[in-house]
C-alpha cells in the first residue's frame, strides 16, 4: 500500500481565414514530520492491513454537477509556452490566488462557442456582439446612433482568390468559410472590433500619446509601467468599467537579446477570493502601445459566462503536484516534465483559449527546462515552461489528461 492510500484511510476520504492561428493556483499545508509512539505505529500497521484487503471506495460525486471533458490540442498553433528569465521569481503578475487561500470549490463555465475541424463555428451570437460593440462605443463617448456597423464578410474578389488558393492544393473551400465572425465600427479616431468570443478591440487611429512624464513602451520597466497604469486607469475609467480596478503588470521574461518586457491589464478586484480569481482570468482590460510608446490598442475581454456548469470541488496544489509527477497534465512543451525538482513556481489559473470546451481552473506549474539549458548557457537565461493540471477534483473529469509526447 502506498502513502496516498494510507493517507486516505487515515482521513477517510484574430483573422477568420486562419482563425487567428485557430483563434490567442485551497490551502496547502507544509508536510509535518510526526513522531509516532509504538502504539501509533501498531495502529498504522493495522490500518495498512485493512486497507490492503478491503476494496477502495470510489469518490462520490454530486449528481447535480456534470462530468467535464478536457480539451485536447488547444495551443492555438502558437508554439510552446515558454518564458526566458534568470530566475522564476522574475516572472510576475497580480494573480489573487495564493497557497494560503482555503478554497473548496470554483466555478466552471461551458464555452458557448464550438468549432468544427475547419475552425468554423455555428454558434456566433451577432446580436450579443452588436450589444457589446454599442456598449463599448458608448463608454468611449461616441454617438452610438450614428455608427455604421459592418462585418468581415469578404467581397467577391477576395472569395475568388481564396477559392483559387484552395484549388491549387487540391482542396475546396469548407462550407461556412466565408461566414462573418466580427463586427466593426469606426468613429472619432477609433475603430471598434468585436469578435465571436465577445472580445472588444479598440484601435486608436492615430495612436494616442501619453503625457511626457510617462514611459509606456514595449520594454518599459515595471516601475515605469506601474506609473503609466495609474494614468490610464483614470483617463479611461469609463471604458475599463470596473468598480474596483486593480492593475495587473505581468510578464518579466526576456527576449533573446536580453530585453525584459511586461504587459499591462486591469481586472475587477471586487468580491470574494473566488470571484476575484474568476475576474482576473476571465474579465480583463488590456492596454498596448505601438513602437513609439503611444497607446494604440485596448482589449476588453468578457467571454460569455451564461452557461455555468456549476461550482466544482477543487484539489490542493500538493495533490496537483502528484498528478503532475504521474504525467496527468497538458502542455504545449515538446518535452516530458523533467521532475518535481524542476518546478519553480505554481499558480492557479483558468485556461481561456477559444478551443477550450470549458473555462475551468488549472494549476499551472512553471518548470525549468534542462533541455534548453545548453542553448541559453551563454547569457545565463533559463527557460520556464507551463504544465497544466486540472484543479477540479478528478472524479468530475471524464478524460484526465496523460502525457503522450505530443503538443497539446
Amino acid at each position: 500500500m502506498n502513502s496516498k492510500l494510507f493517507s486516505q484511510a487515515m482521513n477517510q476520504i484574430d483573422s477568420k481565414y486562419i482563425q487567428e492561428a485557430l483563434l490567442y493556483q485551497g490551502k496547502t499545508k507544509k508536510p509535518l514530520w510526526l513522531k509516532w509512539s509504538a502504539a501509533a505505529a501498531c495502529l498504522a500497521i493495522t490500518i495498512f492491513a485493512i486497507v490492503a484487503v478491503l476494496p477502495q471506495k470510489e469518490p462520490e460525486t454530486s449528481p447535480k454537477l456534470p462530468q467535464l471533458s478536457i480539451s485536447e490540442h488547444t495551443s492555438d498553433g502558437m508554439g510552446f509556452e515558454g518564458y526566458m528569465a534568470y530566475k522564476a521569481s522574475e516572472l510576475t503578475n497580480a494573480n489573487p490566488w495564493n497557497e494560503s487561500l482555503e478554497l473548496s470549490a470554483l466555478p466552471v463555465y461551458q464555452n458557448s462557442l464550438t468549432y468544427d475541424a475547419d475552425g468554423i463555428s455555428g454558434d456566433i451570437d451577432f446580436d450579443r456582439m452588436r450589444e457589446v460593440l454599442l456598449e463599448t462605443a458608448g463608454r468611449l463617448g461616441l454617438d452610438t446612433k450614428a455608427l455604421t456597423i459592418t462585418d468581415d464578410t469578404p467581397d467577391e474578389k477576395t472569395k475568388q482568390e481564396i477559392r483559387e488558393k484552395f484549388q491549387a492544393t487540391g482542396d475546396t473551400v469548407p462550407e461556412g468559410y466565408f461566414n462573418p465572425t466580427k463586427l466593426t465600427a469606426k468613429a472619432g479616431g477609433v475603430e471598434i472590433e468585436v469578435g465571436a468570443d465577445l472580445t472588444a478591440s479598440i484601435f486608436f487611429e492615430p495612436a494616442v500619446s501619453l503625457p511626457q512624464e510617462y514611459n509606456f513602451t514595449n520594454y518599459a520597466s515595471y516601475e515605469d509601467l506601474a506609473a503609466a497604469a495609474e494614468y490610464l486607469k483614470t483617463k479611461y475609467k469609463d471604458v475599463i468599467g470596473f468598480d474596483k480596478p486593480r492593475v495587473n503588470i505581468s510578464g518579466g521574461d526576456y527576449t533573446n537579446d536580453g530585453r525584459q518586457g511586461y504587459s499591462l491589464e486591469f481586472f475587477n478586484a471586487e468580491g470574494s477570493a473566488a470571484q476575484q480569481i474568476v475576474n482576473y482570468n476571465l474579465s480583463r482590460v488590456a492596454f498596448s502601445c505601438d513602437d513609439n510608446g503611444k497607446l494604440s490598442l485596448m482589449r476588453i475581454y468578457r467571454p460569455d459566462l451564461s452557461r455555468k456548469a456549476g461550482d466544482y470541488p477543487i484539489i490542493t496544489s500538493s495533490q496537483a503536484r502528484e498528478l503532475l509527477a504521474n504525467g496527468s497534465y497538458i502542455t504545449s512543451v515538446p518535452y516530458e516534465m523533467p521532475g518535481l525538482e524542476y518546478v519553480k513556481k505554481t499558480e492557479l489559473v483558468y485556461r481561456t483559449g477559444s478551443l477550450e470546451a470549458y473555462y475551468m481552473p488549472y494549476y499551472c506549474f512553471y518548470v525549468e527546462l534542462p533541455q534548453e539549458e545548453q542553448e541559453k548557457k551563454e547569457n545565463g537565461l533559463k527557460t520556464y515552461s507551463a504544465y497544466y493540471v486540472p484543479a477540479v477534483d478528478n472524479a468530475y473529469i471524464s478524460n484526465m489528461p496523460a502525457w503522450d509526447g505530443s503538443f497539446n
